[in-house]
């Protein structure tokens, strides 16, 4: 009899407590707590990708979840646009020949091809092939139709089912009928098919559908049917790995995704967003690790959202706010600096008055600290300051209206008192800054009736002019950063009244054009450094948080309280939003505590029966 040491190479260990690192995959070990045997298990969840370019629904896509392509569709009307996906963001490049939806293909990122779909009163019959560059058109489908299945690749492709057909075709820069058909013909549209064209699978269709069945190049089979019914899906893999995702009954409300081995299918984790008809790997893409992105959601309305499935050791714990200890004063416009555990907020407004308050934050409480040298609102701080010292700089020292109190003034903080340090290189209120104590930048705000392009740096001892902002900018409180030479500003409002959707990155002499927000924004708070950072909150009393990776920025958990001119402080991963001002004028107390996305070992108990 084989023992698991002859079989696994390894002893089962006896441990006091489950193992929490990725060595653990496959493993058996004895917890002697729990008196139990468990084994480590990998599991696949969705995690949130880059924002798409151009919502839209019906879509065709292929390539892999690092190197993606989604094409056509229908967004305000049909779609020609064709994005271009890195694992990160999205990018615009060569539009399609021809604008339509429900279009079919298959390939990568680099030799695609796609045929059929719908242009409102007839069918495509144009087929198309992409080189990575460009698109160039090819022999027309003389059987094409809307909504078929597409896969493999562009010298090796097939094609099958859709509006009015149940027949199959090859694609090897010419269309081929192979005289082979459905067994439950999909004559209506959105059946979704992956594979090659020698072993494809092809999964419902509308509507609503739960057969399945497989191609071997000479004929299709009936397999086990997809546990729930649908239409709409994605899907990417192989025929003995698959994955299909999305869609459902009506095409747009579905969340639940299903890994097929080649016999049986298994629930794995849902999207956490319901849409149908999104863009996939199909064909490249693989079960363990696909991509959808963009589809129709509940309402129904297109969506700009991507979502990536990867299969992992690990089970994700989702980001969330969670309510903190109330500041004793309620106040907006303060100055915030720290980290989640130690943090700090210093002046602000109370209604017209402004005030010298000072609080620390210990990640559960705020108490008094002692009150900076003047009273100021509308403030910025080197928010990556630690607790013990911080910078504060700028702001207002006037009642309404604020303008006659505009300062250049800045102040240090050691952990106990603060001190008047040297004058700014310009006045202003409602301006943004990052960085350290050492460190720090100052940027934008008004200086009346001016909105400022100015910039300053701080090393510590005095203030210089850096390289202006492109434009001015006030309300840009939406900035973060580590230092003096590297930090960004998130949103801020050009003209009275007009929020940007823009993010500038600084590195000490220049300032560059980074990843759009996906909503403009002013007032908001930000939190990070400039390639982990995160912004939230706002104008309009927004609630919407949004994470950045240094490219592009993708969505998070909302607020639970919206609010603008909040303050911000931590790390992407850990962060507080605090105080701040909602509509008609109510000032805030509430902190708000971000916890990022954590992963922690997924296991099995194993038992007798």
């Amino acid at each position: 009899m084989s023992t698991y040491k002859a079989l696994i190479g390894k002893y089962v260990r006896s441990v006091s407590s489950d193992p929490t690192a990725a060595y653990a995959d496959g493993e058996i070990w004895y917890n002697t707590s729990s008196n139990t045997f468990k084994i480590g298990l990998q599991v696949g969840a969705w995690a949130s990708g880059g924002t798409v370019n151009t919502a839209r629904r019906y879509t065709n896509g292929g390539g892999t979840q690092t190197a993606g392509l989604m094409v056509n569709g229908y967004s305000t009307g049909f779609s020609a646009d064709t994005e271009e996906y890195n694992g990160s963001s999205w990018t615009s490049v060569t539009n399609a020949p021809f604008a339509v939806y429900n279009s079919s293909g298959g390939g990568t990122q680099t030799s695609f091809f796609m045929t059929g779909g719908d242009l409102g009163p007839s069918v495509n019959t144009v087929t198309a092939e992409y080189d990575g560059s460009n698109w160039t058109t090819t022999n027309n489908n003389p059987n094409a139709r809307n909504g078929g299945g597409g896969c493999g690749t562009q010298t090796a492709g097939l094609y099958a089912g859709g509006q009015g057909s149940n027949g199959t075709q090859t694609y090897n820069g010419s269309w081929t009928s192979t005289g082979h058909t459905l067994n439950s013909p999909r004559t209506e549209v959105a059946c979704a098919m992956t594979g090659t064209s020698t072993a494809a699978l092809i999964v419902g269709s509308q509507p609503s559908s739960d057969v399945v069945e497989e191609y071997n190049g000479s004929s299709w089979t009936s397999q086990t049917v997809v546990p729930t019914a649908g239409y709409a899906r994605s899907s990417s893999g192989i025929q003995t790995a698959a994955l299909y995702y999305g869609g459902g009954s009506t095409g747009f409300g579905g969340t639940t995704a299903a890994e097929y081995n080649g016999l049986s299918w298994t629930n794995v984790a849902d999207l956490a967003t319901p849409r149908g008809g999104g863009g996939s790997g199909k064909g490249a893409g693989t079960s363990s690790l696909a991509f959808m992105a963009a589809g129709q959601t509940p309402g129904p309305t297109n969506s700009n959202q991507t979502e990536e499935f990867t299969t992992t050791i690990y089970s994700p714990i989702a980001a969330t706010w969670a309510s903190g200890g109330n500041l004793n004063t309620a106040r907006n416009g303060m100055g915030t600096s720290g980290i989640q555990t130690a943090a700090l907020a210093a002046g602000g407004n109370i209604g017209p008055s402004k005030i010298n308050n000072s609080e620390e934050y210990n990640g559960t409480s705020w108490t008094e600290g002692n009150n900076l040298t003047t009273a100021r609102g509308e403030l910025a701080a080197a928010g990556n300051s630690p607790q013990t010292a911080s910078l504060v700089f700028g702001g207002t020292s006037s009642s309404a209206p604020d303008n006659p109190g505009i300062t250049n003034a800045s102040e240090q903080y050691d952990g106990t008192s603060w001190t008047s340090g040297n004058n700014m290189n310009y006045s202003a209120r409602n301006l943004g800054g990052f960085g350290i104590q050492t460190s720090a930048v100052a940027a934008g705000g008004i200086g009346p009736p001016t909105y400022l392009a100015t910039t300053g740096e701080y090393d510590g001892t005095n203030w210089t002019a850096g390289t202006s902002l492109p434009s001015g900018l006030q309300d840009n409180q939406g900035m973060t950063g580590a230092s003096q030479t590297s930090g960004i500003v998130a949103g801020g409002e050009g003209t009275p009244g007009s929020a940007t959707s823009a993010t500038l990155e600084y590195d000490g002499t220049n300032w560059t054009a980074g990843g759009s927000l996906a909503t403009a924004v002013y007032g908001n708070g930000a939190a990070g450094i400039q390639t982990a950072a995160l912004s939230f909150g706002g104008n309009s009393d927004k609630t919407a948080t949004e994470g950045y990776d240094g490219t592009s920025w993708s969505s998070r958990p909302s607020l639970a309280t919206g609010r603008n001119r909040l303050g911000g402080a931590g790390t992407n991963v850990a962060a507080i939003a605090v105080g701040g001002l909602t509509n008609p004028g109510t000032r805030l107390t509430n902190t708000e505590e971000f916890t990022g996305e954590t992963f922690v070992l997924d296991y099995k108990t194993l038992t007798s029966s």
